[in-house]
């Protein structure tokens, strides 16, 4: 950052006018596209799903807490002995998801978080980790399959990630899926989105991507900078 250019304010004004310019075309591509994600065709989910949390077990269709939307993060934390922690880079993302929740909830959604792992586990980083937004464990379920991001050992060398784009490498993978739920009960998924299609719920990606020194991650494996927040030099 240090042979960058420098102008006068002029200059500076001319750059950013048209720089702006090109972020108004942006916007009202990114609106266009959000419009065309909400009017996608609903799929019925006709499996029940049934789910472990610190009070017992809920359906998928109790998961929306009496709202009509619920957004569910795939959160990647195995269930084998040797995953004493849930990924680091879900962790991250996961920073972000306490403050929102209850604006999301005055929108008529509810969010929570779905992992593999038992329930014992996912409560032990929870507390490790400060976090209070609702996570439960899938553990003997299929829902982490059927929804795209968990995977056989066959499979994970495979492009059968991201709708057939990539293949995932691991057992688990990141994600988002969203579903609704209508007057009698029905439940039905509108959305998923997986890999860099989560780039959108966190926020400090979008604060780094503001400043010069931005992700800093050109040449290097995604996100090998991070951290658990309570991992790093002169963490909490």
């Amino acid at each position: 950052m240090t042979d960058h250019a420098v102008v006068s304010h002029d200059e500076w004004l001319e750059a950013r006018a048209e720089l702006l310019r090109e972020e108004k075309a942006f916007t009202r591509e990114r609106d266009a596209l959000g419009r065309r994600r909400r009017e996608l065709p609903w799929e019925r989910v006709e499996k029940e799903y049934v789910f472990e949390g610190p009070e017992g077990k809920r359906t998928l269709a109790e998961l929306f807490d009496g709202r009509g939307q619920l957004v569910v993060y795939h959160f990647m934390f195995n269930p084998d002995d040797d995953w004493d922690e849930a990924c680091k880079h879900c962790s991250f993302w996961a920073d972000n998801f306490n403050p929102v929740i209850i604006h999301l909830n005055a929108r008529d959604v509810t969010m929570v978080a779905v992992s593999r792992a038992q329930i014992d586990k996912i409560e032990r980083y929870k507390r490790r980790m400060g976090w209070s937004f609702t996570w439960l464990s899938s553990y003997g379920s299929d829902f982490n399959y059927d929804f795209g991001v968990s995977f056989a050992a066959d499979e994970q060398s495979s492009p059968v990630y991201n709708f057939g784009t990539l293949a995932p490498g691991r057992a688990d993978r990141e994600g988002v899926s969203v579903f609704v739920k209508d007057a009698s009960g029905r439940v039905f998924r509108a959305y998923s989105t997986y890999g860099r299609g989560i780039d959108m719920l966190n926020t400090a990606y979008h604060y780094l991507d503001l400043v010069p020194g931005g992700r800093g991650e050109e040449g290097q494996s995604p996100q090998y900078w991070v951290r658990r927040h309570d991992e790093y030099d002169g963490g909490s």
